[in-house]
C-alpha cells in the first residue's frame, strides 16, 4: 500500500472509502443505466457535489415530507439545517478543495439551532447535536482501534509495515455516519406509519429495526420502580413494564444502531479489500488517469516550497551567485579533463545535424507547472507530424500538408516550478514529457550518465535492426531519434544549478528526447550556414566571462560573414528593459547595466549575423519585427519572437502592447497570443475567480482582517443604531459608529494599529519598483485603505448580528453551560440510569466521561460562549475575564470572523490586481499568477529549408484537457519499438475528443527569414494575429 501511495494512485476522502475493486459489479449494473462511477469525484468537486446533494434533499423533503406534515416542527428544523448548507457550502466552501471546510462547518452548525424557532425545534436540534457528538466520538474510537488492531495482525502474519490511514479520512467518515444516524431518528423515529407518506415507507422498508431475538446485554438492562425493565442497546432504549418484563423474540435493536454497525461494517470489510493481495496487485498495475500536479499555487501563504523559493532565490542571488558561480566551475572541470584519443570533445559545440538537407526544430520554453498544460504541448511535440487545415494553408500560404516533428528540441529554461528539486523535475516535467514520448526500455530511471558523445548500443541495435546486429555490434551507431538542449532559466538556478545539472547534464533523457549536452549553455552547427547558441543568463541576467570568451571566439572562427545564428536566452531582456524602464528616456545608461555581454556579442560581434532571438520567461507569445528606416539597421536582431508558452500559467499581452523600441530601433509587433482584446478580459476574473482559484490564501487574508481590528472587540455601544427608523439615519449612524472605531485605532489602540503599519510597509513594497516612490506610497496607502475599511465595516456588522441575536433572547440567556444542562435534564428525563452507574462510569473514566461532554458542548456552542463572555466584558470590563477566557473568546470570534472576511479579502485584492493591470500596467506577473491560467499554450517550430530560408510556424492551443484517458492505440510501455518511431507515440488522449490538442492545435503565426537579407520580408504579417 505504501508503495500504491508513493505514486499517487490511492486517493483518500470519504467517498473513496467505499470504493474498492470488489464492486466492479455493481459499476457495471449501474453503466446500464447511463450512470458514470468509475471513479469518484476529485477533491475540488466535492464542495460542488455537496451543493447538489443539499439542493436535492431540499426538493425531496419539500415536495414528499413537508408538504405532508407541515406542522411538524422536525421537518422544519431539518428544512433550516438544509437550507442553510445549501448557502454555506455555496458563499464559504464552494473555492474550497481541503478539509477545511469540514471543520468550517462547524461554527454554523452551532449558529443553526440559535435561529428565531419554537421551543420544540430547538429542543430537536439539541436532540440531533447531543446525538451526533456522541456517536462522532465512538465512531473515531472504533476506528482507530480497528486500524490498530488490523495493523498490528497484519505486521504480525506478513512482517509488512503498513501506513496509517488518512486522519482526515476516519473524521470526516465519523462526521458522515454521526449526520446520517442523526438524519434518520429524526425522519423515522417511532410512530405510527402513515402509508401514504414516502418518508414512512423508506422508514419501515429500508430502515426497519433489527431483530434481537429478545438477547441484551446485561451491562445496559437495569430495574426502575416507575419504568419497569430498561434495556439501552447502544442509541435506543426498550422499556417493558413489569406486567411485560419477559422479553420475547419481537424485540428490536435501535435503528440508529442499525445505520450505525451497516456503516463502519461497509468502512471495515470495503478497507480489508483494498488491502487485500489480489485487490493490490490488480489496482497496482491498472492505472486509468495520469497522476499530474495542478498549476502552483503562488498566493497559498500556507506552502513551505513557496517560502524555499523565496529564500533559495535570495541566497542564491545576494549570496553564493557573486562568490560562486557554477558556469565558472563548469569551465575549470572541462578544462581538467583528459579527452581519450579519437574521441572529440564535444562539451559546448554540437555539431550532428550540419549534413542534413532539411531540418526541423522545435522551441519551447517555461514547462513544468500544470500537468495538464505541460503534457498538452508535450504530446504536439511527440507526433510524428501535425496536420494542416486546408484554411490555414490558404490563410498563411503554406504549401505543406503537414509539420513534421522537430529532430531537434530546444527548451528555454524554468524546467519547474516552483523551486527546482528532484520532486518538481520528475514530476512536473519528466514525467508528462515520458508519457508523450516513452524513453528506451534499457534507460534507467534517475542513473547517471558519464559518457554522452555516443547512444547506448541497445538503442542503436533497436533503431538499425535485428539484421545489422552483427555489423555493430562494435560500434554503435549515431541516433537517429530526436535530441533535446535545454538552457536554464531564473527558476533553475534558484539552488545555484545542482538540479539542473544532475538532471539534465547528468541524464540522457527526457522522455523519448536525447539530451547530449554537458553543461548550461551550448552552440549548435546547423545545416545551410545556421547557428543557434544557447546562453545561460543566470540570476544576473547575463553570461558569465568564459561563456562570452567561448562565443565571442566561435563567432570569429567558425561563424563565416553569410552564415545565420539565432540567439536563445531565458529572459526577452528587450521586453524587460522596456517595462522595467516604462517612461524614463535614460535606456542608455539603463541598458549598459543589464546584460552588457550579451549586447556586446549580439551587437558589437555577430551584429548583421544575429537574425532571431527567442526567449521565454514571459508566459505569452509575442513576435516583433524591425521596421526599416532610411538609416541603416541591418546591425540588430531581424525579429524578437518570445513564446513561453510551455506549460506554466499564462501571461498577458496587452501590457506590452506599447513596445515599440529597443536600443534605439524601431521594432513593430506583428503577433500577440492571447490577443490583446482577450488578454484584458483575462484580467478581469481577478475580481471574481481570485477566491476560487486561490482558496489557501483564506487562512492569510483571514488573519490580516482580523489583526486589524483585534482591538475594536467587543463593540458594546451600539443603541444609537437600533435607535433610528430610517435608511438614512442607519446609514449615517452606521459609518458613523466605522469612523469612530478607526479613530480608535488611530488613538487607542496597539495590535491593530501595528497590524496596520506592518500591512501598509509590505503593500508598499508590493507596488512594482518601475514607478517613483511617491506612487508607491500613493498606491500602497489606497490598497490598505481599502482593506481596513471592509474589516472595520465586517466588524461592525459581526457585532450588530450579536447584538441583535441578544435582544430578540436567543443566545445569552442560560450560561457558558447551556446546552450541557440541557442535556443533563434531557438525560435524567428520558434515560433514567441509576446515580450508582452515573458514579461507577465517571469512576472508571477518571472524571472523563462527564467532564469531557461538558467542556465538548461548551466548546461547540460557540454562538452562546460568544454572548455569554461579550455581555460579561461589556458589563464589567476585560478585567473580568481571566486570560484563558480571553484567549476562548478571541479565538471563537475569529472562527465567525473569518468566514465573514475571507470572501472580502479576496474580492478587495483581487479588484486591487485588476485596476493595476489593467488602468496602470503594474503587476503583470501577480495579476496573472493569481489567476493560474492552464490555457493558451503553444510552441515554436522551425524549418531549415533546402534553399537556406528558414520558415516559422507557431501553433497554440486555446484550451487545454483537464481529463485524459488512456488512448487505446498506444502500442504500450513494453514495446520493443523506439517510441519516436511510433504512429501513436503518446500514452493518454483527451477525455473529450472535441478537446483533444491534436484537433484543436491552430497555426497562429507565421513567417520566413531569408538565408539572404531581402528589406521586403521583414513587412511579411502572414495573417498573424494581434488583436
Amino acid at each position: 500500500m505504501a508503495s500504491l501511495a508513493k505514486k499517487g494512485r490511492v486517493k483518500t476522502g470519504f467517498l473513496n472509502a467505499f470504493k474498492t475493486e470488489k464492486m466492479n459489479r455493481v459499476r457495471k449494473i449501474l453503466r446500464r443505466f447511463g450512470i458514470p462511477n468509475d471513479t469518484f469525484p476529485y477533491q475540488p468537486k466535492l464542495s460542488r457535489h455537496a451543493v447538489a446533494v443539499a439542493l436535492l434533499s431540499c426538493v425531496i423533503f419539500f415536495f414528499f415530507d413537508i408538504m405532508h406534515t407541515l406542522e411538524d416542527d422536525n421537518s422544519i428544523v431539518w428544512w433550516y439545517v438544509h437550507i442553510g448548507l445549501l448557502g454555506f457550502f455555496y458563499f464559504s466552501l464552494q473555492p474550497s478543495k481541503s478539509s477545511m471546510r469540514y471543520v468550517s462547518c462547524w461554527p454554523f452548525v452551532a449558529l443553526v439551532y440559535h435561529l428565531p424557532s419554537s421551543q420544540s425545534v430547538a429542543i430537536s436540534m439539541r436532540m440531533n447535536l447531543s446525538l451526533f457528538l456522541t456517536i462522532f466520538i465512538f465512531s473515531i474510537v472504533c476506528l482507530l482501534v480497528f486500524h490498530y488492531i488490523f495493523i498490528l495482525v497484519e505486521y504480525i502474519f506478513s512482517c509488512q509495515k503498513r501506513k496509517w490511514p488518512d486522519i482526515w479520512t476516519i473524521l470526516q467518515f465519523s462526521a458522515v455516519v454521526s449526520i446520517a444516524c442523526c438524519v434518520f431518528l429524526s425522519h423515522c423515529r417511532e410512530r405510527p406509519p402513515e402509508p401514504r407518506n414516502l418518508k414512512d415507507k423508506v422508514c419501515s422498508s429500508w430502515l426497519a429495526p433489527v431483530k434481537s431475538e429478545g438477547y441484551y446485554y446485561p451491562l445496559f438492562c437495569m430495574r426502575d420502580e416507575n419504568w419497569g425493565t430498561i434495556c439501552v442497546p447502544y442509541a435506543k432504549l426498550a422499556s417493558t413494564s413489569s406486567e411485560s418484563s419477559t422479553a420475547s423474540s419481537s424485540d428490536e435493536m435501535s435503528l440508529i444502531y442499525s445505520c450505525w454497525v451497516t456503516f463502519i461494517g461497509l468502512y471495515i470489510a470495503n478497507y480489508v479489500a483494498e488491502r487485500s493481495p489480489e485487490s493490490g496487485e490488480k489496482y497496482k498495475n491498472k492505472q486509468t488517469k495520469p497522476d499530474f500536479l495542478e498549476i502552483v499555487p503562488w498566493y497559498s501563504g500556507t506552502s513551505a516550497d513557496l517560502y524555499k523559493t523565496v529564500f533559495d532565490l535570495t541566497i542564491s542571488a545576494k549570496v553564493f551567485l557573486s562568490r560562486f558561480d557554477r558556469r565558472v566551475y563548469q569551465t575549470a572541470m572541462k578544462k581538467n579533463q583528459r579527452v581519450p584519443k579519437k574521441e572529440t570533445r564535444r562539451d559546448y559545440l554540437h555539431d550532428d545535424f550540419i549534413d542534413k538537407k532539411e531540418l526541423w526544430i522545435d522551441f519551447m520554453a517555461d514547462t513544468g507547472d500544470g500537468g495538464n498544460s505541460t503534457y498538452t504541448v508535450a504530446r504536439l511535440l511527440a507526433q510524428r507530424e501535425i496536420k494542416i487545415d486546408s484554411s490555414q494553408k490558404e490563410k498563411y500560404k503554406i504549401d505543406l500538408d503537414t509539420l513534421k516533428r522537430g529532430d531537434l528540441l530546444l527548451i528555454g529554461g524554468d524546467l519547474a516550478y516552483p523551486n527546482p528539486s528532484e520532486f518538481t523535475y520528475e514530476r512536473r516535467m519528466f514525467r508528462p514529457f515520458e508519457y508523450a514520448l516513452q524513453p528506451p526500455l534499457c534507460n534507467e530511471k534517475g542513473s547517471i550518465t558519464v559518457n554522452k558523445n555516443g547512444v547506448p548500443p541497445r538503442v542503436s541495435e533497436l533503431q538499425q535492426g535485428k539484421k545489422n546486429k552483427k555489423k555493430y555490434r562494435k560500434q554503435s551507431m549515431p541516433y537517429n531519434g530526436p535530441r533535446c538542449f535545454v538552457i536554464p532559466g531564473n527558476h533553475d538556478w534558484f539552488d545555484g544549478l545542482h538540479t539542473f545539472t544532475s538532471n539534465i547534464c547528468h541524464r540522457s533523457w527526457l522522455g523519448g528526447w536525447f539530451m547530449p549536452q554537458k553543461t548550461s549553455y551550448f552552440a549548435l552547427q546547423l545545416p545551410m550556414g545556421w547557428w543557434i547558441f544557447g546562453l545561460d543568463l543566470a540570476l544576473h541576467n547575463d553570461i558569465d566571462f568564459y561563456q562570452f570568451d567561448f562565443f565571442s571566439k566561435l563567432a570569429k572562427k567558425k561563424v563565416g560573414e553569410k552564415n545565420s545564428v539565432i540567439i536563445m536566452t531565458h529572459q526577452p531582456d528587450w521586453l524587460v528593459d522596456w517595462y522595467e524602464n516604462g517612461d524614463s528616456k535614460n535606456n542608455g545608461s539603463d541598458y549598459q547595466l543589464k546584460g552588457k555581454n550579451v549586447s556586446c556579442l549580439v551587437y558589437n560581434i555577430l551584429k548583421e549575423r544575429c537574425k532571431l532571438r527567442i526567449a521565454g520567461d514571459i508566459h505569452h507569445y509575442m513576435r516583433h519585427s524591425i521596421v526599416r528606416s532610411k538609416e541603416s539597421n541591418s546591425v540588430y536582431p531581424q525579429h524578437l519572437l518570445v513564446n513561453g508558452c510551455g506549460g506554466a500559467f499564462a501571461h498577458p499581452t496587452h501590457v506590452f502592447r506599447d513596445f515599440n523600441e529597443s536600443r534605439g530601433v524601431f521594432y513593430k509587433c506583428k503577433a500577440a497570443y492571447p490577443s490583446f482584446k482577450k488578454s484584458r478580459r483575462l484580467a478581469l476574473r481577478n475580481i471574481w475567480n481570485f477566491r476560487k482559484e486561490n482558496w489557501r490564501f483564506d487562512i492569510v487574508g483571514g488573519f490580516i482582517y482580523f489583526m486589524l481590528v483585534y482591538s475594536l472587540f467587543p463593540q458594546c455601544e451600539l443603541d444609537h443604531i437600533f435607535q433610528v427608523d430610517s435608511i438614512s439615519g442607519f446609514s449615517r449612524a452606521f459609518f458613523g459608529t466605522v469612523w469612530n472605531a478607526f479613530m480608535y485605532v488611530v488613538n487607542f489602540s496597539y495590535v491593530s494599529l501595528i497590524a496596520a503599519g506592518l500591512f501598509l510597509i509590505v503593500a508598499i513594497a508590493f507596488v512594482p519598483s518601475k514607478v517613483s516612490w511617491m506612487t508607491r506610497v500613493m498606491i500602497g496607502f489606497l490598497h490598505v485603505s481599502a482593506h481596513l475599511a471592509a474589516a472595520l465595516i465586517l466588524i461592525l456588522m459581526l457585532e450588530l448580528g450579536i447584538e441583535t441575536f441578544v435582544r430578540l433572547k436567543l443566545v445569552a440567556t442560560s450560561g457558558y453551560h447551556s446546552l450541557y444542562r440541557w442535556h443533563q435534564s434531557m438525560f435524567h428525563r428520558h434515560l433514567p440510569v441509576p446515580i450508582v452507574i452515573q458514579d461507577s462510569i465517571k469512576q472508571w473514566t477518571f472524571g472523563l466521561y462527564p467532564a469531557c461532554i461538558k467542556y465538548l458542548m461548551s466548546a461547540f456552542d460557540l454562538p452562546e460562549l460568544i454572548a455569554v463572555t461579550r455581555s460579561n466584558i461589556c458589563k464589567n470590563g476585560m478585567t473580568s475575564i481571566s486570560r484563558w477566557g480571553a484567549i476562548i473568546y478571541y479565538a471563537s470570534i475569529f472562527l465567525y470572523f473569518w468566514i465573514l472576511s475571507t470572501p472580502t479579502v479576496s474580492f478587495v485584492f483581487g479588484s486591487y490586481l485588476y485596476i493595476c493591470i489593467n488602468w496602470f500596467n503594474l503587476h503583470y506577473d501577480e495579476a496573472f499568477s493569481s489567476l493560474r491560467i492552464a490555457d493558451y499554450k503553444a510552441f515554436t517550430r522551425f524549418r531549415i529549408k533546402h534553399n537556406g530560408d528558414l520558415e516559422v510556424f507557431t501553433l497554440a492551443v486555446d484550451k487545454v484537457p483537464e481529463d485524459w484517458e488512456l488512448d487505446p492505440k498506444w502500442e504500450g510501455p513494453n514495446s520493443n519499438q523506439l517510441s519516436h518511431l511510433r504512429e501513436n507515440p503518446s500514452q493518454w488522449k483527451a477525455a473529450d475528443s472535441d478537446q483533444e490538442p491534436l484537433k484543436t492545435v491552430r497555426i497562429i503565426d507565421k513567417f520566413v527569414i531569408p538565408r539572404k537579407h531581402s528589406p521586403e520580408s521583414l513587412d511579411d504579417t502572414s495573417g498573424s494575429e494581434t488583436e
